[in-house]
């Protein structure tokens, strides 16, 4: 296959200046770590973090989410904002009990609308190396 001349330039041009195309509609780092889907019940979700047990089941309405404290558990029922998330994809608003959870490899939480996104979405790679400091239990 022969490339005409203006095809070319503009190729190497994009190339020498390190530009790339982007990735799937709505990734918002296609070249970023992918994240795993983890069950919610191992998901303080107010502190947003990935605990290696279940945490304590706080029920709200008809809904089920969990948090790994008291504390975390008085601002689920006391803050209806706590509640939800904006899921990093869509730009949408989530509510953190019907959505679905996924965790990168330091243990930073997102939320997501559906598993579609989840699978488009890719964790910055600074997240990889570095943790966030985890919650003290009270």
């Amino acid at each position: 296959m022969r490339l005409s001349p203006g095809i070319l330039a503009v190729s190497l041009t994009l190339g020498a200046l390190g530009l790339t195309f982007p990735g799937p509609a709505g990734a918002k780092n296609p070249t970023g770590e992918t994240v795993k889907e983890v069950d919610a019940q191992f998901v303080c979700m107010v502190e947003k973090r990935h605990a290696d047990e279940p945490q304590k089941a706080v029920k709200i309405e008809d809904r089920t989410y969990y948090v790994c404290s008291d504390v975390c558990a008085a601002k689920l029922t006391e803050d209806p904002s706590s509640r939800m998330d904006v899921d990093p994809v869509s730009g949408k608003e989530v509510d953190k009990a019907v959505a679905t959870i996924g965790v990168d490899r330091a243990g930073n939480v997102y939320f997501f609308e559906n598993i579609e996104n989840l699978k488009q979405f890719r964790a910055p790679l600074e997240s990889a190396g570095t943790s966030r400091a985890s919650h003290p239990r009270r």
